[in-house]
């Protein structure tokens, strides 16, 4: 029985794990430090009401070779049972690589030929249940797909087409990230297989196919030093902890949720270190965001006005932190104390 004739709940899942995209493999890195929730804890069971999982990753997997190969094969003959497609890296095409394959995975059983990326995603992406773009590179074509590049990268909603819609009736979930960050790419894929236990809606996507609740807010929204940015108080190089707008950080115009997530266990996140947003999470990255480092398109002006606006407020607030520091005098009405407490130590008024 074919998986796309399958319909929840599912008892048990497979996830097939392809980082054969044009890929560095940082995203299967990056999510071994998850922890809300952490790889090992889908895969033991240890989340409520998930269906029982087989991871099959290469990075991860105990098998190689055709032993790896063999859940793919079958997946590809509709033999496996419900599975999640997830695919890192980014989509070249096949049709410039002349006589030869820019990347493949495993070889044909009858011709013993490398299996073009192309070809797996042909098979495997109509029967999977859903299928999940991991990273950047996977969801919009990232690095790879940068102007000039000879393969012709693209991200997999640009191979399979706007159209696509898994077994499962679902678009592609992208979780893009240069790598993804863990808990994003976990909280989604748990989202996902509680779907498929069917206890869980539709998740919810926006219009670039990203999770609304991970990325409907700038990292600006989130971010420490944001309320420097309102003051119009700039940093002027990395050294220093108040708004990196002017050397070089794209925060407000990006939608990521970094800055109030962290990176690991909560700690970390680009600005949050002192580094500055060059937008990975976005369809358009690298190239709308380079040259890294230079103040963004805008920045002068928006800038220039919160330079106008931001001291004056800050000034005003001055006055106000240093009389909230303060503690009220407990008197009546009038200038003298009258309530007649006089306090054994008597050191200050």
């Amino acid at each position: 029985m074919s998986n796309d004739a399958q319909a929840p709940p599912f008892d048990e899942v497979h996830i097939l794990w392809t980082s054969e995209g044009m890929s560095c493999d940082g995203d299967t890195v990056s999510v071994t430090a998850a922890s809300l929730p952490s790889l090992e804890d889908v895969l033991l069971g240890a989340i409520p009401g998930l269906p029982k999982v087989h991871l099959h990753n290469k990075v991860l997997a105990y098998e190689t070779g055709d032993a790896f190969m063999a859940a793919f094969h079958r997946a590809a003959r509709g033999e496996l049972g419900p599975f999640i497609l997830v695919v890192e890296g980014s989509i070249p095409n096949e049709r410039l690589s002349g006589e030869g394959y820019w990347t493949s995975m495993g070889n044909d059983p009858e011709t013993g030929e490398p299996i073009p990326l192309t070809t797996w995603l042909d098979r495997l992406a109509p029967r999977a249940w859903a299928v999940v773009a991991i990273g950047t590179c996977a969801a919009y074509g990232g690095i790879h797909a940068m102007a000039g590049n000879p393969t012709g990268c693209m991200g997999l909603v640009d191979y399979l087409g706007t159209g696509f819609r898994s077994a499962g009736g679902l678009p592609v979930v992208n979780v893009p990230g240069c790598p993804v960050q863990p808990d994003n790419f976990m909280e989604t894929l748990t989202w996902v297989l509680h779907q498929a236990a069917g206890l869980a809606p539709v998740i919810p996507l926006d219009e670039q196919l990203r999770p609304t609740w991970l990325f409907g807010k700038t990292v600006h929204e989130g971010c420490d030093r944001a309320a420097y940015y309102e003051q119009g108080d700039f940093a002027k190089d990395y050294n220093s902890p108040k708004c990196q707008v002017k050397v070089g950080c794209w925060g407000p115009v990006v939608n990521c949720n970094v800055t109030k997530r962290g990176w690991m266990d909560g700690v970390g996140g680009c600005p949050n270190v002192g580094g500055i947003c060059i937008g990975c999470t976005m369809p358009g990255f690298p190239d709308k965001f380079m040259p890294f480092m230079d103040e963004p398109p805008g920045a002068t002006l928006s800038a220039g006005l919160m330079g106008v606006y931001g001291p004056f407020i800050r000034a005003l607030r001055t006055i106000t932190n240093h009389s909230a520091n303060r503690e009220p005098r407990w008197r009546h009405k009038g200038d003298a104390l009258t309530t007649g407490y006089e306090p054994r130590w008597n050191g200050r008024d």
